[in-house]
């Protein structure tokens, strides 16, 4: 088969549970036309370099123009992630000011008790059961339940986030296919569903503040702020960005472990390892596989390969990470692994703004359940996954303990 039809098969269904072959055969060339006209890029030190090239867009807008400053209306709002500097740099840095260092240092640190409360619960309503779903009673539940309790949404309210949640990352892939317009048009439905939620709840923090995320990006008036329509599609952002990766950590993190007994039994040994173990797992089974929306503001050349201005150009995460050109033995995991400079979180101004919290909500979940679960054993293998390829990860992992 053509490499012109890879990031089709890549996306395929039928190839969810084990993409890795289909990157093997994509790193033979630097840059790979495709049959709908975007370029896709796998090789580990062209992805790492075109995550850190001002010449190449995020901007959603230069991607449907094809060259930097077309129309800014978009139903999508100013969020950060989709914009090029400087636009970009103030949202980041303002909304950073209320998430780390060095305004906020202890805003992750600080949330270590109630993350162990949240997994020591969840898992407490684990036991006793012979069969469990490791995403539904598990991987999805924690990180939902962390992300509203730091942005300050309600706790009852969760569970509309969820049928949200799922509408918008059903939209997010870089093909398209028989169900992408009512895929799109679900999507924008939860968007502004979502937008008029979050927006009553903006205006109650600024009026009733309380001492989460969202009172004080609602508060804070350095650089002029946020206003309403930036606060609510940034926060949308953050609430997506700041489970959906997660999920897939963790369930992908099990997963593997499951698959090779013997590291997990090392680990629950020694625990003080799960640090550089969910480093391999970042590298090994990345929760995001394919950046799908970058786009040259010149002709840029790609190993030899010319890349015309404006063409699409997909970033394959997870076939950067297993390149074997970086990485020794890159198909084999080692939770002990000493150089680890991985995708597996992006990189370069657009590398994921809640990388110390994801990380410390793998290693205290993946910690707690190697430690508790009695004897736990994969029902089926490959699980069945989700459908999205950019948020690679199970639908279901079904669990046997005792």
């Amino acid at each position: 088969m053509s490499r012109a039809q890879l990031l089709e098969r890549i996306t395929d269904q039928s190839n969810r549970a084990n993409p890795y072959p289909l990157y093997e055969e994509l790193r033979e060339t630097p840059a790979t036309l495709q049959d709908n006209g975007s370029y896709l890029v796998g090789r580990y030190y062209d992805v790492a370099a075109l995550l850190h090239d001002p010449r190449i867009s995020s901007d959603l807008h230069n991607r449907r123009a094809g060259m930097p400053g077309a129309d800014r209306a978009d139903n999508g709002g100013p969020a950060f992630i989709r914009m090029d500097p400087p636009e970009h740099d103030r949202l980041r840095r303002l909304t950073t000011r209320q998430f780390g260092p060095p305004h906020m240092p202890g805003r992750v640190d600080s949330m270590r008790g109630e993350l162990a409360d949240l997994v020591s619960a969840l898992v407490d309503n684990l036991a006793g059961k012979d069969r469990i779903d490791l995403v539904d009673d598990f991987a999805y539940p924690f990180p939902v339940s962390v992300i509203c309790r730091l942005l300050g949404v309600p706790r009852e309210e969760e569970p509309r986030f969820h049928v949200w949640a799922d509408a918008l990352v059903a939209s997010i892939e870089p093909t398209r296919d028989s169900d992408s317009d009512s895929k799109m048009k679900a999507a924008q439905q939860a968007q502004l569903e979502m937008g008029t939620f979050m927006a009553g709840l903006i205006e109650e923090r600024r009026g009733n503040p309380g001492d989460d995320m969202l009172s004080g990006l609602a508060a804070d008036h350095h650089e002029g702020g946020l206003d309403t329509l930036e606060l609510v599609t940034n926060s949308i952002m953050l609430f997506i960005a700041g489970h959906e990766t997660t999920v897939n950590l963790i369930t992908n993190g099990m997963l593997t472990l499951l698959r090779n007994p013997d590291e997990l039994e090392r680990l629950k040994r020694h625990p003080e390892l799960m640090p550089l173990a969910v480093e391999e797992l970042l590298r090994f089974e990345p929760p995001v596989h394919l950046i799908p929306q970058r786009t040259p503001i010149v002709d840029i050349e790609i190993g030899g390969v010319t890349v015309p201005k404006g063409s699409p150009i997909v970033l394959a995460l997870a076939s950067a990470n297993r390149d074997p050109d970086r990485f020794t033995d890159p198909d084999r995991f080692i939770p002990d692994r000493a150089d680890n400079q991985h995708l597996g979180l992006g990189s370069g101004i657009h590398s994921c703004f809640g990388a110390p919290l994801a990380r410390l909500e793998g290693q205290m979940a993946l910690n707690e359940l190697i430690r508790r679960l009695p004897n736990p054993r994969l029902v089926k293998d490959p699980p069945p996954y989700r459908p999205n390829p950019v948020l690679r990860g199970p639908r279901h992992l079904m669990v046997d303990c005792g």
